[in-house]
């Protein structure tokens, strides 16, 4: 079973639910290294003591707010997490709302929310009343030393809870140049839009994520297979990049959107086309020799 990230209770009225919070996503990815190109070295990074020069080793880092120029409160991790123990504990619903109304960039972070102790019975309640209502939850809760804003959710049997943006940190849409709701200044007709309607309709389909994966991730370890397999000592042949086509300026919508809608044949997304990356030639890397470790300055 994964570990907890956090720990607490939901507070909803007079009723206190114990729970632990779960990472909800994991990132897959190539886990590129740094290297340096010049003897192929790895590139790492060093928390480095900027008076002494020496790394500091994690148990001994705190963290320090600037008051004044060079003047600095320290506080210890322990500190961070009883500046309010009410507070860093608890997931405090405030009140409940129509999940459509939140706008999708508010959503930050989703974590998986489980019965923590002995608290299935107040788990399962409140799932059931959530669900019941068709509601989502608002709450604050503090995580890492920062509070966020967050949304209480029902995902078939599990509780969700999503950590949302404030309203604050979102860019406004004023600041974008787009353009208004007056048609004709762009020159689109409405046939136009019955046949944009006409290929969304041939193109829909029920959502299911397990048919999607990343083509690009695929993509990239096909090529990386191939070096390893050529032993990096012959300059390695370009893949052949896709024969894309830029769009003119000047586009015929009307005859693009036809010609699309014809192409649909029946529901479901659109036919993906495979990514090819072009690679890039490289010859055998030279002999590594050790690499002295600068002192920072």
């Amino acid at each position: 079973m994964p570990r907890p990230i956090w720990k607490g209770h939901i507070s909803f009225g007079l009723v206190n639910v114990p729970v632990a919070l779960f990472a909800a996503e994991r990132r897959a990815t190539q886990g590129f290294k740094l290297i340096d190109s010049r003897n192929s070295a790895r590139v790492r990074y060093e928390r480095v003591n900027e008076e002494t020069g020496e790394e500091v080793p994690w148990d001994q880092i705190v963290k320090g707010y600037e008051f004044e120029e060079g003047q600095y409160v320290l506080l210890s991790q322990e500190e961070l997490d009883n500046a309010s123990a009410e507070m860093t504990k608890a997931i405090e619903i405030e009140q409940f709302v129509d999940r459509e109304q939140i706008g999708i960039r508010f959503f930050d972070r989703p974590y998986l929310v489980a019965p923590a102790g002995k608290g299935e019975k107040g788990y399962v309640l409140l799932r059931e009343a959530i669900a019941g209502a068709g509601k989502a939850g608002l709450a604050r809760v503090v995580i890492r030393a920062r509070q966020y804003l967050a949304v209480l959710v029902v995902e078939g049997d599990a509780l969700v809870l999503e950590l949302l943006r404030y309203a604050d940190e979102l860019q406004s849409v004023e600041d974008l140049e787009l353009p208004g709701s007056n048609l004709s200044e762009y020159k689109v007709s409405k046939k136009e839009i019955e046949l944009a309607a006409k290929l969304i309709e041939g193109m829909s389909g029920e959502w299911d994520p397990a048919q999607f994966k990343d083509e690009y991730r695929d993509a990239l370890d096909r090529m990386i297979q191939k070096k390893i397999k050529s032993g990096q000592t012959e300059a390695i042949t370009d893949v052949e990049a896709d024969d894309a086509k830029t769009q003119p300026a000047s586009v015929n919508f009307m005859e693009m959107l036809k010609r699309s809608v014809a192409g649909t044949s029946k529901p479901g997304p659109a036919k993906k086309r495979a990514v090819k990356p072009r690679a890039v030639a490289r010859r055998a890397s030279p002999r590594k020799r050790p690499v002295k470790k600068k002192q920072a300055g």
